[in-house]
């Protein structure tokens, strides 16, 4: 696709096809966060985006406090014969088949619809999918979100079998709602941006490969739909070759002088908010850089504004801000009163944190 069409089409994209193509672009994981009454669809609307927008396969792990190490690493392998990689896009494969597995523990429900494990002895071939939903990832174990974390670092995992290994692209989408369990620090860094997928966003694909019927006085919650199907024998919206395009953009991407000094001062304000108690890391700084780079070829820009840097900030940012306690609140360290603080830090979230900052920062002209 030429440039300019590949531009035309990104505009016309959805919330969460574009968070996709940031991550795809970028080579980097999200979070795709909304109401718990609504995770479902968005599941299953990320599922059709894979396929039928990208035209990658997908695996799917629905994550409990019951899930085991097992579960989680077949959960996200899918059969080597159904998998379209950077292989088949270099040999111009337009008709792409997709094949995702859902699993779902605890319950007989997680050994029916995971993927059988391979006795031992006997050749596994199958390879890890080119995006990868954990739903409620949160809810896991330790030794889960640790066993995600490295195949976060190293695009690979261990079965009793065999190594696999994920070909590009490769893209891991966390789903979660907003009141589940956060994440273990180390893993909350390693992802590239954050999502929230609002209620009234809707569900572009859903609604047109299922034929919603819905009721001008019912809640999206209520929509009465069919089950989606994946489109078959249709090309994608987007191949391979042209997230490599906007990754080429990306990389030929000025950053000026004076606007590189305001994203490293609005680094530096987050790390001195009274509010904050951790969180700004360099890799997080490094996350904020990639992104400003990958937003401006979608505005059809070689350089970075200002409203790039905002932009990206309230992306990196809200689901890496620790909002400190009252009693570690700097300013106790100098006598002030803890009822004071305690008042002034409620009902404070790292979104308000990032418009204040955003506001003290006097962006260059």
């Amino acid at each position: 696709m030429e440039e300019s069409a590949l531009i035309e089409s990104v505009q016309e994209l959805t919330d969460l096809e574009l968070a996709l193509l940031l991550g795809l672009t970028a080579g980097e994981h999200c979070i795709i966060q909304t109401e718990e009454e609504v995770l479902d669809l968005v599941e299953e609307e990320l599922q059709l985006i894979a396929s039928n927008v990208f035209g990658l396969s997908h695996a799917t792990i629905h994550c409990t406090t019951c899930t085991t190490l097992d579960e989680f690493s077949n959960g996200i392998l899918v059969d080597r014969g159904f998998y379209q990689g950077s292989e088949a896009v270099r040999e111009g494969e337009a008709n792409q088949k997709t094949s995702s597995r859902n699993l779902k523990t605890p319950s007989s429900q997680a050994y029916t619809a995971a993927p059988s494990i391979k006795s031992v002895g006997q050749h596994d071939d199958r390879t890890i999918a080119s995006i990868v939903i954990l739903k409620n990832l949160g809810l896991a174990d330790e030794q889960i979100q640790i066993q995600a974390l490295e195949l976060l670092r190293t695009n690979r995992i261990f079965t009793r079998t065999a190594l696999h290994s994920a070909s590009k692209p490769f893209l891991i989408v966390v789903l979660r709602s907003r009141s589940e369990t956060p994440l273990v620090n180390h893993l909350n860094d390693h992802l590239f941006i954050s999502h929230c997928h609002e209620l009234n966003d809707g569900f572009a694909n859903l609604e047109e490969g299922s034929g919603w019927i819905e009721d001008d006085r019912a809640s999206l919650t209520s929509v009465v739909h069919c089950p989606a199907v994946q489109r078959s024998g249709e090309a994608p919206v987007f191949c391979y070759e042209d997230v490599r395009t906007l990754a080429a953009l990306r990389d030929k991407v000025i950053i000026t002088a004076e606007v590189n000094g305001y994203l490293h001062n609005i680094v530096t304000f987050l790390r001195l908010h009274r509010a904050v108690g951790g969180g700004i890391t360099p890799r997080a700084t490094r996350h904020f850089i990639i992104l400003v780079k990958c937003l401006a070829p979608l505005h059809q820009l070689k350089f970075v504004t200002p409203a790039l840097v905002a932009m990206a900030a309230r992306k990196i940012y809200p689901h890496r801000i620790e909002i400190t306690t009252p009693e570690n609140e700097r300013s106790m360290q100098y006598g002030s009163d803890l009822a004071a603080i305690t008042a002034l830090l409620k009902g404070v979230t790292a979104e308000q944190v990032v418009e204040e900052v955003l506001v003290a920062v006097e962006a260059p002209l």
